[in-house]
């Protein structure tokens, strides 16, 4: 396979600013003037290049950002939202409508379950979730209304990691398309490389990388977007989940660092996973060879970007989780907060927070532990430094 360079594609992009600026302008406005009242209806009717009529349609600081992103996974072209969920939302509802059928993977975020299995059945659209890792299970699901597969490429919090090449294949057999979010594995996983159809991202993670925006992304064909933004029947313009162009804007800067980012954040998760696996702790680390899907990451990954900020740590009680937890926030350690890829080491305990939207009896079927802790691992400059603070407060509350 050709090799893929997603920070080279997002490094060769330039922009400039109106006064010659390194930065693009920023439009700071909603709507946007005509010579002509035939140029407005024009663009309107989406036939006009080059031109904008109202920010919730489009802006020029959305525009170079969903350009920058859509280089960076590789796909035609991308639609920036207000939010992740805005991306996941839109899409789905854009493929479906009532009578129709999903089959997803059954460990994805709380929110987009929780949208899958609470909200779309209210519109009489059923969702299946499914092992994604058990590929007969997969194509056992599919049904005749069924209209996509869903997962995500590193699962939110159990760090399953899907086939993606395998699913493609089955969605390509039976005409469906794949739909992948990709917000653990930025750069270190590109799914269009591996016949994914639609690209999904919260930019509120690892790509913004500050923790100080909400944001999400649909990466896909020209033809997929241009439905999600038709005037009369597309999801991302008739919903309205529009991005501000000055969030848009402080996105596209924090871009084009992510690559040297992700590195820091892939090195200093690999480091502790390894340590902590030594010290007899149940470690889940795509990075670690007794992680069920190593192979299938290691046959996907970007080798330079690593395998990931995330890991999990298993420490059996939910007592012991919140002990640790606060205990590690207090020593500096970072922080007791969901989300993901800011600079600072953020750790949380899924079952009730991330995935409290995932009844008991799912999150025990699917393998949740209540004592399961999330680490988004931070870009330590001494990684040993960390990891010896870490151990001790481990060792003080009983866990090592």
């Amino acid at each position: 396979m050709k090799p893929f360079h997603p920070a080279d594609n997002i490094q060769d992009l330039q922009y400039f600013g109106e006064f010659g600026g390194v930065n693009p302008s920023i439009s700071d406005s909603s709507t946007y003037t005509f010579l002509s009242a035939k140029s407005m209806f024009d663009t309107f009717e989406g036939k006009m290049e080059g031109c904008y009529l109202y920010t919730r349609h489009s802006s020029p600081s959305n525009l170079y950002l969903g350009q920058a992103l859509a280089a960076m996974e590789g796909t035609e072209t991308a639609n920036v939202t207000a939010s992740g969920m805005g991306a996941i939302t839109g899409v789905l509802l854009q493929l479906c409508q009532a009578g129709d059928h999903i089959v997803s993977s059954r460990t994805i975020y709380g929110g987009t379950y929780a949208f899958m299995k609470n909200f779309l059945s209210k519109l009489n659209i059923q969702t299946s979730f499914v092992n994604i890792l058990d590929l007969k299970k997969v194509e056992a699901a599919i049904k005749p209304n069924t209209k996509l597969l869903y997962c995500e490429s590193v699962s939110n919090p159990l760090l399953e990691v899907a086939d993606l090449e395998s699913l493609s294949k089955i969605a390509k057999k039976h005409k469906l398309p794949l739909v992948v979010d990709n917000t653990f594995s930025p750069l270190s996983i590109a799914p269009a490389k591996f016949g994914v159809d639609v690209v999904l991202h919260s930019l509120t993670k690892f790509i913004n990388g500050s923790s100080d925006a909400v944001g999400g992304v649909t990466c896909a064909s020209q033809a997929f977007i241009d439905q999600l933004r038709s005037v009369n029947d597309g999801a991302n313009m008739l919903l309205g989940p529009t991005m501000d162009s000055l969030r848009a804007a402080s996105i596209l800067k924090n871009l084009r660092t992510l690559h040297v980012r992700i590195k820091q954040h892939g090195h200093n998760a690999f480091y502790l996973a390894k340590k902590f696996e030594k010290d007899g702790l149940k470690v889940v680390y795509p990075g670690l060879e007794s992680h069920m899907s190593h192979p299938t990451f290691k046959k996907m990954m970007n080798e330079e970007y690593g395998y990931g900020g995330m890991m999990t740590i298993d420490v059996k009680t939910s007592q012991k989780a919140n002990e640790l937890m606060e205990l590690m926030q207090k020593q500096n350690l970072g922080y007791l907060a969901v989300s993901l890829g800011f600079y600072k080491t953020l750790f949380s305990s899924p079952g009730a927070s991330t995935s409290s939207e995932i009844p008991e009896e799912d999150q025990k079927q699917m393998g949740l532990s209540e004592g399961l802790i999330r680490f988004s691992i931070g870009l330590d400059n001494d990684i040993e430094r960390t990891y010896q603070s870490m151990k001790r407060c481990m060792k003080e509350v009983g866990v090592l």
